[in-house]
């Protein structure tokens, strides 16, 4: 029996050590009841061939047996190849890189695709492509300061071209962030220190930039600040609670503000000055046909005013510096009158009230009144110029009511001339007396004067 036994291990040891699997076959069912038959025993017993064998042979750790089926026994349970009597050619599990807690495949610690979760123990920022970063430029908003002197600049400069397709593109250009309510507070509060022309603009200014770059709640978040601050506007302008009464008003005209604005400003309890801007604006909104009216609450424009109005408006001016002999009051009115394009009319009516007079303190105070005006560039040469050439077109006729015309048009250019504001050749512009007929007023019984 113990032979058997033997040769058993030595056949199963040889076989398992080459890599072969011991098989039964069915004609060996007939030995079954002979217990010395190895190979029907090692065909019961092939799927755990160490532990069969050391049962059967009675060799448990070495005891009754040599150490070759213990050396057997720990080769085969520490075996990685398959159990099951198929290999895989020597492959490894997943190839080396499944199970937990394991870094990968060997290269795959430079693979920056597989770090680019944040939460990989590989993820690395500095080591990203380009292609998944996104750089922005972020500028911190100015502050209030800085915001509103670029504001003001931009509308004086709207105030000169009066594009307001170009302001909203210079404002929008600057670094505003959440504080859109300063253009509203500026823009009316430059206004104020100007004349109503530019009032007018910033009026059309407001309306154009609604819904452009301004809301309806920054509006009337600027005019509540203005509002607030009426006790130092007042301090620049006397008139400021008027004006941005008007200034509401008209925004409200122009469907910018719900005219409720106006009572919810009432609730917030502001001071004496604000209450009469409410009051103005109120009153401009419920007066018959209101809403029309403030179309023209600034007044209408110098250039669309009626030449024989403009007219009228100089001669009084002139009427009223000769009898205050006011010059500042005088160049003021016509600096309201904002056509600078008719001041040559200015100069006609000036020289033909001199001729008129026919006075030392009218030429005197005129040709004051000229040079002040031209040194003031309020009136250009080309403007004095031309003043005096219409005077000389109409010479003739104007001396069939003042026979002496052109002597006291003689003296009066010499005046202007030694003043410094007019050109000693204009003389040579005045018409010559063979032209026309004496009158025995005149004292050289009607004969013509020689040249």
């Amino acid at each position: 029996m113990a032979e058997v036994n033997d040769a058993v291990i030595d056949v199963v040891a040889s076989e398992v050590i080459n890599g072969c699997t011991i098989t039964g076959d069915s004609d060996y069912s007939d030995k079954a009841a002979d217990p010395t038959s190895v190979e029907m025993r090692v065909k019961r017993k092939a799927k755990r061939l160490a532990k069969s064998l050391s049962r059967d042979s009675g060799i448990v750790n070495g005891h009754g047996g040599t150490a070759t089926v213990v050396q057997l026994k720990r080769r085969w349970k520490n075996n990685r190849k398959s159990r099951n009597g198929f290999t895989k050619r020597g492959e490894i599990k997943k190839g080396g890189a499944g199970g937990k807690g394991v870094w990968g495949k060997l290269g795959e610690e430079s693979d920056l695709d597989a770090a680019i979760d944040m939460k990989d123990p590989n993820y690395d920022s500095d080591l990203l492509d380009d292609d998944n970063i996104v750089l922005r430029e972020i500028t911190p908003e100015s502050s209030d300061e800085e915001l509103k002197n670029s504001i003001t600049f931009n509308i004086l400069e709207y105030y000169e071209h009066g594009d307001t397709d170009e302001a909203a593109m210079t404002l929008s250009e600057l670094n505003i962030v959440s504080k859109w309510h300063l253009i509203t507070q500026v823009s009316v509060e430059v206004a104020l220190e100007h004349k109503p022309s530019q009032r007018e603009m910033t009026s059309v200014l407001l309306s154009d930039l609604y819904g452009r770059l301004i809301k309806q709640k920054e509006i009337a978040q600027g005019f509540d600040i203005i509002l607030a601050n009426l006790p130092d506007l007042i301090l620049d302008t006397p008139d400021a609670p008027i004006v941005v009464g008007c200034f509401l008003a008209r925004t409200i005209a122009d469907d910018c503000l719900p005219p409720k604005i106006i009572d919810f400003f009432k609730e917030k309890n502001y001071s004496d000055l604000a209450n009469q801007a409410l009051i103005k604006a109120h009153n401009l909104l419920n007066i018959k046909h209101g809403l029309t009216r403030l179309d023209n609450v600034w007044g209408v424009g110098g250039s669309l005013r009626p030449v024989q109005y403009l007219v009228r408006q100089m001669n009084m001016l002139l009427d009223e510096y000769l009898c205050s002999g006011d010059l500042q009051e005088a160049i003021r009115c016509i600096l309201e009158l904002e056509v600078p394009h008719f001041h040559h009319e200015l100069v006609y009516e000036a020289v033909v009230d001199v001729i008129e007079a026919m006075n030392t303190h009218t030429e005197i105070s005129m040709c004051k009144l000229l040079k002040a005006l031209y040194d003031a560039i309020i009136i250009t040469p080309e403007m004095m110029n031309k003043g005096f050439d219409r005077v000389f077109d109409v010479l003739d006729d104007i001396s069939i009511d003042v026979p002496l015309a052109s002597a006291v048009l003689e003296r009066f250019l010499d005046k202007c001339i030694n003043a410094g504001f007019l050109q000693r050749d204009v003389l040579h512009k005045i018409p010559t007396r063979a032209s026309r007929k004496r009158y025995v007023s005149e004292g050289d019984g009607g004969r013509l004067k020689e040249a």
